[in-house]
This record gives C-alpha cells, sequence and structure tokens, in this order.
C-alpha cells in the first residue's frame, strides 16, 4: 500500500525558521532527499488554523530537537520577522500539494539559540547539520528565499554586520 497517497495535501503555507546563535553563526540542514540541498528549518502549517508559531516550534523540534519553550530556549527567542515570501514550488515536490496548486506562501521567523545546543536531526529528513557565519550560511542555501533571510539576519538580530 502506498501510504504517501493516504496523506492529505500539503497546506501552501508554510513557516522558514533561521536558527542562530547570538554570535551570528546559522544553523543549516541537508536534506535527505536531496543530498547537497542545504537549508535552514521549514515546514507546511498542519491544518489551516495552526498558528504559526506552533508550525514553528513543531518543525523545529522535529527537524532538530531543539525545544523552544524550554529552559534552554525561551519562547521568546523566536520571533517573527514579518517577512512574507511567495514563490512557486519546486515541481519536483508539486506532487505533495493539491492539483493546481504552484505556489507557497512562506513566513520568516528568527530563533536565537546557544551556540553548543544538542542538535539531533530527523534521519529520514536530513542527513548532518552545519553551523556557519550568516553570510556563508547564505552562499550555501538552495532557496534563494532561505538564502535572503539569512542576508537580513543583522538587520533582524542585532548582530554586528561584519
Amino acid at each position: 500500500m502506498n501510504t504517501a497517497a493516504l496523506r492529505p495535501p500539503k497546506i501552501p503555507e508554510s513557516v522558514l525558521v533561521v536558527i542562530h546563535s547570538p554570535q551570528g553563526e546559522v544553523l543549516l540542514i541537508e536534506r535527505a532527499d536531496h543530498p547537497g540541498y542545504w537549508q535552514s528549518v521549514t515546514g507546511s502549517r498542519d491544518h489551516a488554523d495552526e498558528p504559526l508559531h506552533d508550525t514553528c516550534r513543531r518543525e523545529v523540534a522535529e527537524e532538530t530537537g531543539i525545544l523552544v519553550g524550554s529552559a534552554e530556549v525561551p519562547a521568546q527567542a523566536l520571533q517573527d520577522w514579518q517577512l512574507r515570501n511567495v514563490y512557486e514550488i519546486y515541481p519536483v515536490w508539486r506532487h505533495r500539494y493539491a492539483p493546481g496548486v504552484t505556489h507557497n506562501t512562506e513566513h520568516v521567523f528568527g530563533l536565537c539559540v546557544p551556540r553548543d545546543i544538542a542538535v539531533r536531526l530527523a534521519p529520514r529528513e536530513h542527513l548532518q547539520h552545519v553551523w556557519l557565519p550568516w553570510r556563508e550560511a547564505a552562499d550555501r542555501c538552495f532557496s534563494p528565499s532561505n538564502a535572503e533571510a539569512i542576508l537580513q539576519l543583522p538587520r533582524r538580530s542585532g548582530i554586528a554586520p561584519g
């Protein structure tokens, strides 16, 4: 039985969470389904009325094991950057959406965490992780909207732009 056929279509509204340290290093994760594709945490709403902060917390926990709202990462460490990107969904991933859906709306958030925080990847989703200075992280991202969000980090987080 094909279990993928039983899943409801993805909602074309997602979050992008730029996880960073106070020093401006950015956590990137490599996709298991496309080795060499590096990105920040991303994920779609589970249901249309799921609050975006909840989507962020769920996706960050699922993909990295980092718990927003814990003693190590307080809830206020997650910041809505009030950025929205509308982009065309890559054809390779359109089968996950309802027929005719071609665009996604992405809401950008930042999450400041301690640099030495433990990262536990979801092995079905990601192969490895790396911490990079923000400019290098932007250069490594395959997604233009992800790279652009990372380039916003100095302005959004107060780290030195140098």
